[in-house]
């Protein structure tokens, strides 16, 4: 019987320990059927594409089973949901070879915007551009450096690195640049490329929604850990609106330090969407503030539940205890390794005010479906 690693796709990152519930701290007190709901999303898109599990990995194999079980129950109560799960997963705490868990938050923000350019709205976020090619998780291309998540098709018929943020920014794309909307600040369009997702209140009283269709597969890089770097900011007192302020006042520095982060994101308009909907994640549905959790993809099936200990920051001086239960809903560029998440707060400047808040170890514990 291969090892738990083995069987994870872990080896050589990260060593599980089994578990019993009993070692939860908290797990107990958890509303288990918030989390079951979300759950239940993800096996719903899970199902809708079974056809192509035949080939699928054993993981999504048995989280498959797992969700016709959970097919079978319905509005269930907190201690039924929480049976629920210790019948069918196995828990595991997840303890990276290198360093330890680390939380952040993200959100989905809210600016104004318009469909048209003006003087006021001059800043565009970009369609997705019909010559950019994603590279699937364990894949590479031709002429592409394995480190890329994306490329594009050259006149050969061959590939090529996608142009980073500073040559995009400069017209790199030319007529294949369309832009989606546009804003006021360049802060404000680079604060979606890093959360994903954005509401944009249009200048003619409607609102639009936003959503990832795909980037430009370079690396990601933080500009808040590089101001912090270079001693413009302190890492303990940094929030997003001081780092929002700070791009804002600062338009010559601001723009060289954005383009430091090559990764650039593509959107679509998300008309599907329901007004009290969250945003669409990396598994093509819409995520709930509290219990959707964006992981590193390459390493974690979706629709995985994660118990999370650890710290949930109200303000610079006051936080909670995070003792929740969690489902793999989402990815992003910066979520890489074993014990790596990001914690959907919802939508508007409070969630983004907490979002911009965590930064915490944390104790990760994934929840494995039992063998059937």
């Amino acid at each position: 019987m291969p090892s738990a690693e083995a069987a994870s796709g872990l080896m050589g990152q990260a060593r599980l320990e089994p578990l019993s519930f009993k070692d939860l701290a908290g797990w107990a007190d958890d509303d288990h059927a918030a989390a079951f709901k979300a759950f239940l999303r993800s096996c719903r898109a899970l199902e809708a594409s079974s056809a192509e599990l035949r080939l699928a990995k054993a993981p999504e194999k048995r989280l498959l089973a797992v969700c016709r079980e959970a097919f079978k129950s319905k509005n269930l109560s907190r201690a039924q949901a929480r049976r629920f799960f210790e019948t069918h997963f196995q828990p595991f705490a997840i303890h990276p070879h290198e360093g330890r868990g680390f939380l952040t938050g993200y959100y989905e923000p809210e600016f104004l915007g318009s469909r048209t350019p003006n003087a006021t709205f001059k800043v565009p976020l970009l369609a997705r551009p019909d010559d950019l090619v994603t590279i699937a998780q364990g894949q590479s291309l031709p002429g592409i450096d394995k480190s890329f998540q994306a490329g594009r098709r050259t006149a050969k018929e061959g590939y090529e690195p996608y142009p980073d943020r500073a040559a995009i920014e400069s017209g790199a794309l030319g007529s294949k640049a369309k832009p989606v909307v546009y804003l006021r600040e360049p802060g404000e369009a680079f604060i979606i490329h890093v959360q994903g997702s954005s509401r944009i209140r249009l200048d003619d009283g409607s609102v639009m929604r936003v959503a990832y269709a795909g980037r430009n597969g370079r690396p990601y890089t933080s500009i808040g850990r590089v101001l912090v770097q270079r001693g413009e900011m302190d890492l303990e007192t940094m929030t997003l609106a001081k780092l929002m302020g700070w791009l804002k006042d600062n338009p010559g520095p601001a723009k060289d330090l954005m383009r430091q982060n090559q990764s650039y994101i593509f959107f679509r308009e998300a008309d599907e969407l329901a007004p009290d909907d969250g945003p669409i994640g990396g598994a093509g549905i819409p995520l709930v503030p509290g219990r959707s959790l964006a992981v590193d993809r390459s390493l974690w099936t979706y629709g995985l539940p994660f118990w999370l200990e650890g710290e949930l920051p109200f303000s610079l001086e006051k936080a909670e205890p995070l003792r929740r239960l969690m489902i793999a809903q989402d990815t992003g560029s910066a979520i890489v390794g074993p014990a790596r998440g990001d914690f959907f707060f919802g939508s508007g400047d409070e969630a983004g005010v907490r979002a911009g808040l965590l930064r915490h170890t944390t104790r990760f514990v994934v929840l494995h479906p039992k063998a059937g």
